[in-house]
């Protein structure tokens, strides 16, 4: 608790309540559509503060958050069959990044960070539902997968390419919402490993997480009241405006 506190106390009361808030956003945006927890957390906290900071504090409230999406739909060892190439990849393209790029603070990984957040918004925005035939997966799930640890190293945001991958192998909603779940808990165990051999992930850190976990639930809990009461389509067109917009701000200002 001591630890917590000083992580807190050191951040101040400003950048405090705006981790709560931003956790707060992210886990109701989660819940609506079934991501976003950690891309909006890193875009909203690398406005204030370095990326491989708030890519720690989000490793226990996106752990929890994915482990609970992906438990529930009744598909996952199918899943766990047909996507353990990416799966892997992810592993190994993070593991590939930490080593040889790693998450700097340097102006170049907001600007990184940018560019991903707007390039998912402007495919979310105006890119047509792609399918990929079942002859091609051998070869692009380990590719994306790779590519998607890579940029996960870098800016802490682990779905370009992955979500565009998994939406376009015709999954159900529930197959495609577990899929999600499966792909984005493999990221943040990666993320969090390679966090850890680089130093940036101690006991602090954990706590700080830990704490940010409170916010994020609650935001999930209400992202799952909403989404019985609003159009999913109409959200998702206005949370990928806003995504674009913050992504363009990191891209210019970074």
């Amino acid at each position: 608790m001591n630890t917590l506190a000083t992580f807190y106390q050191n951040l101040g009361l400003t950048l405090s309540l705006l981790v709560i808030a931003t956790f707060l956003l992210a886990g109701m945006i989660k819940g609506v559509i079934g991501l976003g927890l950690p891309t909006i957390a890193m875009g909203l906290l690398g406005l204030a503060m370095a990326p491989s900071q708030a890519a720690a504090l989000l490793i226990i409230p996106a752990t929890c958050t994915n482990v609970w999406q992906l438990a529930f739909g009744g598909h996952l060892l199918t899943l766990v069959k047909r996507l353990w190439p990416m799966l892997l990849a992810i592993f190994i393209g993070t593991a590939a990044g930490t080593i040889g790029i790693g998450m700097a603070d340097s102006h170049w990984v907001v600007r990184g960070l940018g560019a991903a957040l707007l390039l998912y918004a402007l495919s979310g925005l105006l890119l047509p539902t792609l399918r990929i035939s079942a002859g091609s997966e051998h070869w692009l799930a380990p590719l994306c997968g790779l590519v998607t640890g890579v940029i996960t190293s870098a800016t802490g945001v682990f779905v370009i390419p992955a979500v565009p991958y998994l939406q376009a192998l015709g999954l159900s909603r529930d197959e495609l919402v577990q899929a999600l779940g499966l792909s984005f808990t493999v990221s943040t165990l990666a993320l969090a490993a390679g966090l850890a051999w680089r130093g940036a992930l101690g006991g602090g850190e954990l706590s700080a997480s830990l704490l940010a976990l409170i916010p994020a639930m609650l935001g999930m809990l209400l992202g799952q009241w909403l989404r019985q009461r609003i159009s999913a389509v109409l959200f998702k067109r206005v949370f990928f405006i806003g995504l674009g917009a913050l992504g363009g701000h990191l891209l210019i200002s970074g």
